[in-house]
C-alpha cells in the first residue's frame, strides 16, 4: 500500500483554509503551477477530486471536506505533540456540523443533540440561519444536516432527503391561574385571546383549517414565527398560546404555565434534512437512527 504523502496533504490543507490557490501559493512561497501539480498528485493518490471550481472560487467537494477534517486532526495532533509537556493531547474527534432554523425550538434541538453533548470524541458545531442559507451550506458540504419543521423536495440538482425524526403534539397553554375553568378546544378560542404561530408555519395552516370548519374566528393577540418569542409571550400574556409542549416544557414543569388541552389533528413535525453523500457522517447516521419514530402498524382491511 502506498503511504500518504503528508507534504501534499499539508499543501492541500493550506489551499483549503486560504480558499484560493493564489493566496496559498503566496503564503507557501510557491508558484501556482507547482502547487497545482502537487494537489493533483494528492487527488490521484486519494482517487477523488478535492475541489471544484465555482466561478472564480474553489469549493471543497464532499471528499475534500472529509480530507480537510482529517488533515485538521493530523496537524493539530502534530502541534500538540510539540506541547506534550503541557498536558496530554486530546483524542481524535469526529466533527458534526448541524444547521438549525433560527425559529426552531431550542428544546427540540437539545433533545436531538443530547446523545452527543459532552462526548469528548465529538466536536459539535451548531449554526442558525434561514432555510435558504442552511440548505446552501448543506449543498457546499459545510453542514452535515439541517434541522427544520418542513420537508424539502428532492430534485436532480440537490438530492436532499428529509427524515422525519419527531412529531410533537400541539396544545393550548396559558399562565397558571389565568383561567377560572378548564378550557376546551376549539370553543375556548371564541372568547379567549390567543397567541399563534405565523401564517407560514405548518401548525398554523392545520389550526386555521380546524377553526374554519368550526366557524370560529379567534381573537389574535400576537402572531410569532420564532418559538423562543412564542414561549416568552405565553409566559407574559393573559390569554393562551398555541404551542408544542416541548417548547415550554421548563415552564410546564415549574408550574409557570399549564397545559389546558391538546389540539386534536394538529402536530408539529421535525425533520433532519441531509444530502446524499458517498461518505456519510457516522455520528449523524447514529443520531438519525435513534430519533426516527418507529413505524405505526396499519390495520388490515
Amino acid at each position: 500500500m502506498t503511504n500518504l504523502n503528508y507534504h501534499h496533504l499539508r499543501l492541500f490543507h493550506r489551499i483549503a483554509h486560504e480558499g484560493s490557490l493564489t493566496r496559498a501559493a503566496e503564503t507557501l512561497n510557491l508558484s501556482q503551477s507547482a502547487l497545482s501539480v502537487q494537489l493533483q498528485k494528492l487527488e490521484q493518490q486519494l482517487g477523488h477530486d478535492l475541489f471544484e471550481r465555482r466561478g472564480k472560487k474553489l469549493a471543497l467537494t464532499e471528499a475534500g471536506r472529509i480530507a480537510l477534517d482529517y488533515a485538521d486532526t493530523v496537524f493539530e495532533t502534530g502541534d500538540e505533540l510539540l506541547k506534550v509537556l503541557q498536558g496530554r493531547p486530546r483524542a481524535a474527534q469526529h466533527v458534526l456540523r448541524v444547521g438549525a432554523l433560527t425559529t426552531l425550538s431550542r428544546n427540540f434541538q437539545l433533545e436531538f443533540l443530547r446523545p452527543v453533548i459532552g462526548r469528548t470524541d465529538i466536536e459539535l458545531v451548531v449554526r442558525s440561519g434561514t432555510m435558504r442559507e442552511l440548505l446552501a451550506q448543506l449543498e457546499m458540504h459545510s453542514l452535515d444536516v439541517v434541522l427544520a419543521t418542513t420537508a424539502v423536495r428532492r430534485d436532480a440538482g440537490t438530492d436532499f432527503h428529509s427524515h422525519l425524526i419527531a412529531e410533537q403534539p400541539v396544545s393550548l397553554v396559558g399562565r397558571s391561574g389565568s383561567a377560572a375553568a378548564p378550557l376546551r378546544f376549539p370553543d375556548a378560542l371564541r372568547t379567549v385571546p390567543v397567541t399563534l404561530p405565523s401564517l407560514d408555519s405548518e401548525i398554523r395552516v392545520a389550526l386555521d383549517r380546524v377553526l374554519s370548519l368550526a366557524g370560529i374566528h379567534p381573537i389574535i393577540q400576537a402572531e410569532v414565527d420564532d418559538m423562543a418569542m412564542l414561549r416568552l409571550l405565553a409566559r407574559e400574556g393573559e390569554g393562551v398560546a398555541v404551542v408544542p409542549p416541548i417548547v415550554v416544557q421548563d415552564e410546564l414543569h415549574a408550574g409557570v404555565l399549564i397545559e389546558h388541552c391538546r389540539i386534536p389533528d394538529v402536530t408539529e413535525r421535525f425533520y433532519a434534512i441531509v444530502q446524499t453523500r458517498r461518505f456519510p457522517n457516522p455520528v449523524l447516521q447514529d443520531l438519525i437512527a435513534a430519533s426516527v419514530p418507529p413505524p405505526t402498524d396499519v390495520p388490515a382491511e
